[in-house]
């Protein structure tokens, strides 16, 4: 029975979404107008789909297309708009930059370099790795900075094993440095609105629902300091606290990435043109309201980053292939790209802009006013909660099209600033440590081997109750002081 049900879990997952939300619009338990329930029976159905993964993610985001025409919530114009809302192309466009940096070597070159001048102890390489791993995830998706990142730690780890004594020593270290590059990623795609899907989902959510852009360089002086804190925490906690490796300076290791970085040689004239196109757009995220100001044209992030991905495609590589000068860029290189992430992106904002044009958000805001009679910190550290441990279970991505409009209509009903309550859940979405589903980069490393369930679930508690603890006091002190934000 057991065996058939496995082989059966799919289209078992399916019936389950779907008698989930018919179930709900024809019993109504809250009363709903029809469209108010078709709206939430749809929605049923998506997340069910997605938290079980009975179809591809992407998929189930074009559900909207078909049925809110169906049901007429909305035509098929209105429902095809979610799908270029401008923060696609903001994420479009920091893709196309880690193709890039991946297409020509870069991503190795930075990492084995941050590795050498660390040191090579069981502690520095770790560190090396943390430091690399998170500042490759500020700018590039969490989940490609952890493929980035993962063979170059199994090669440090194949080399370690063929010069360490077997012993707990080797095992912590091993597990450590693969926990690091997961958990790294996901921290570190917290410091800028391109580093991880949430974050760019809830600010194309706040940006199409209130018309107010959050800044990117807003974004990064508060999440910034805060990715650091945590990647700081991170460290102390996993290699000083609950799995210390002891393993002294290697030279077996030094030597490992010193020989790395000779094999790669001069920095290519490819890698220069790539790290000047990257860090061109960096510079213009950051300085944007400064060029702004001048008043000469207005940039947006979203343009800033469709800027960077067309200077790759117009900037020879300075190679050649049977005579023919090869870009930074080809079109063929976006076949790697992650497609179904932008896809995802519409069918979430469309998923909940049918939610909010039936007043079914504003309705569950006004009940969970309800419950926050305890004040405001408190009401910011139990989202901060919820998110975290809900994004164990299910995509921080589709969490995060979920939450925001009901966390939107939460803060309007309370005469609260959207993003006080939104920006926390966002950051805890992409905290989760415990489980291999948390995140893709925890389910990356978790088929390395190294790493044992009840190790992951060890280290991922302890590190989601430090985030729970910096994300709540850093956006109830600091938010309101560097965005304005209102209590």
């Amino acid at each position: 029975m057991a065996d058939w049900l496995k082989k059966q879990q799919h289209w078992l997952f399916v019936l389950l979404g779907i008698v989930l939300a018919l179930a709900f619009y024809f019993f109504n338990p809250f009363s709903l107008k029809d469209d108010a329930a078709k709206a939430v029976a749809v929605a049923i159905l998506m997340v069910v789909w997605w938290v079980t993964e009975a179809l591809p993610m992407p998929a189930v985001a074009l559900v909207p297309l078909v049925l809110h025409p169906l049901l007429k919530l909305g035509t098929i114009e209105e429902a095809s708009k979610s799908y270029s809302n401008p923060v696609i192309f903001l994420f479009m466009g920091g893709f196309m930059l880690g193709l890039a940096i991946q297409k020509w070597n870069l991503h190795k070159r930075i990492a084995l370099q941050i590795v050498k001048l660390t040191g090579t102890s069981g502690d520095r390489i770790i560190l090396g790795f943390i430091i690399a791993t998170g500042f490759l995830s500020m700018w590039l998706s969490n989940t490609a900075t952890t493929m980035m990142m993962f063979p170059i730690a199994l090669s440090v780890i194949a080399v370690m094993k063929e010069h360490e004594k077997p012993g707990p020593g080797f095992v912590n270290f091993s597990l450590v440095l693969m926990l690091v590059i997961a958990y790294a990623s996901n921290i570190g795609g917290m410091g800028t609105i391109v580093g991880t899907p949430p974050n760019a989902a809830f600010v194309g959510f706040i940006e199409k629902k209130y018309g107010y852009t959050v800044q990117f360089l807003d974004w990064m002086l508060l999440c910034t300091p805060l990715a650091l804190f945590l990647l700081a925490a991170l460290y102390v906690v996993l290699t000083k606290w609950l799995f210390p490796n002891r393993i002294k300076n290697s030279k077996e290791a030094n030597v490992f990435i010193h020989q790395e970085v000779k094999a790669l040689g001069r920095l290519t004239g490819a890698e220069k043109r790539v790290l000047i196109i990257f860090l061109a757009t960096a510079f213009m995220w950051i300085t944007k309201d400064l060029i702004n100001e001048l008043n000469l044209f207005k940039l947006d992030d979203n343009m800033i980053a469709i800027i960077g991905a067309l200077a790759l495609f117009a900037t020879p590589s300075g190679n050649r292939k049977e005579g023919k000068v090869i870009m930074i860029l080809d079109w063929e290189d976006t076949s790697k790209m992650a497609w179904g992430i932008l896809l995802l992106f519409g069918g979430g904002i469309a998923m909940a802009g049918s939610l909010e044009k039936v007043g079914v958000m504003a309705q569950i805001g006004s009940w969970l006013a309800g419950f926050s009679h305890s004040g405001g910190f408190t009401l910011v550290f139990l989202i901060v909660v919820i998110s975290i441990f809900l994004s164990e279970l299910m995509s921080n991505v589709a969490q995060v099209i979920v939450l925001a409009p009901v966390l939107a209509a939460l803060a309007d009903a309370l005469h609260m600033d959207p993003l006080l309550l939104g920006i926390p859940m966002t950051l805890a979405a992409s905290a989760a440590s415990m489980m291999p589903m948390g995140t893709p980069p925890n389910a990356i490393v978790f088929a390395s081997g190294y790493i044992r369930l009840r190790d992951m679930l060890k280290a991922g508690f302890v590190m989601n109750i430090v985030s729970i603890i910096v994300i709540t006091l850093f956006c109830w002190f600091l938010l309101p002081m560097i965005m304005g934000v209102l209590k």
